[in-house]
């Protein structure tokens, strides 16, 4: 039986922490420590998902079966939430969508793991400086000029990654607004095209600011996608269950401010159910 893969739509700014503090950015979102891609480890992953059954008024005994006690692991394997598309500021647009090849490479290995229909998604090739895109001429990146080149973006690529985005609009968008660069290019946006915000919190008397720091966040519309899968067992009933929660949800909350309304996800299972329920 094929695993469960969900695309995760960030609706608002999403902080996974916690990443090494570098100096300039106190709170830093949490990254592969060899690609520099950021990500939601899978125990935050699964400290969200088991919080939010248990606050949906799931049965305890039903929500610690699938994720475990103390004295016990659960019968669902919970994956980290892997970046897909990063949107990035752009003259061209009002923003795109940016992926590379290697995350690609990875999506389709992640879809043939988990025994799901990839499609006839090539594997490609993007020089430095260079973009496939369905967009003509230059395209400006943040402050980078990125020249467009033939052959235009794959349909195959599209319609895979449609197929993780559960709103009907943003997947309208995603053919005109997706850009594939190098992975040297992308990390370097990974890394550095992220917004800060500054937080602080007020002195109760004075009302002055009594403590400043900077954050980083993951931007509304970034796209990340995990995965469910039943434990060493033929006994599918915890993964089922969770799946069918996240469905039924359509909206999430990952990582850290909650209470300033960071966090949401819009969660859409890959593929999509049929209306007459099928695959």
């Amino acid at each position: 039986m094929s695993d469960v893969m969900f695309g995760l739509l960030a609706e608002t700014f999403l902080h996974p922490g916690s990443g090494q503090s570098d100096g300039a950015i106190d709170l830093k979102v949490a990254r592969e420590a060899v690609t520099g891609y950021p990500y939601i480890p899978g125990s935050a992953v699964k400290g969200a998902l088991r919080a939010a059954m248990c606050d949906g008024g799931e049965q305890k005994t039903r929500v610690d079966a699938a994720f475990g006690q103390v004295d016990g692991a659960g019968s669902v394997l919970v994956s980290d939430a892997r970046l897909l598309l990063l949107p990035v500021r752009s003259l061209t647009r009002a923003y795109l969508w940016l992926t590379c090849p290697l995350i690609l490479e990875r999506l389709r290995r992640d879809l043939e793991r988990a025994g799901l229909q990839a499609g006839d998604v090539p594997t490609l090739k993007v020089d430095h400086g260079k973009a496939l895109t369905r967009i003509t001429g230059r395209i400006f990146l943040e402050d980078r000029l990125f020249e467009a080149v033939e052959p235009a973006l794959p349909d195959a690529i599209v319609e895979v990654i449609g197929r993780l985005i559960a709103d009907d609009g943003a997947r309208g968008r995603l053919s005109d607004q997706l850009c594939i660069i190098a992975d040297d290019d992308f990390r370097w946006f990974a890394e550095n095209a992220l917004p800060v915000q500054a937080r602080n919190v007020l002195d109760t008397d004075t009302k002055a600011s009594n403590n400043l720091w900077y954050e980083e966040s993951l931007p509304p519309d970034t796209l990340l996608y995990m995965t469910l899968t039943a434990r060493g067992s033929a006994d599918d009933d915890g993964r089922t269950a969770v799946a069918g929660f996240v469905e039924g949800q359509k909206f999430l909350q990952f990582g850290g401010n909650e209470t300033v309304g960071q966090g949401w996800v819009r969660a859409g299972r890959y593929p999509q159910p049929s209306p007459e329920g099928g695959r």
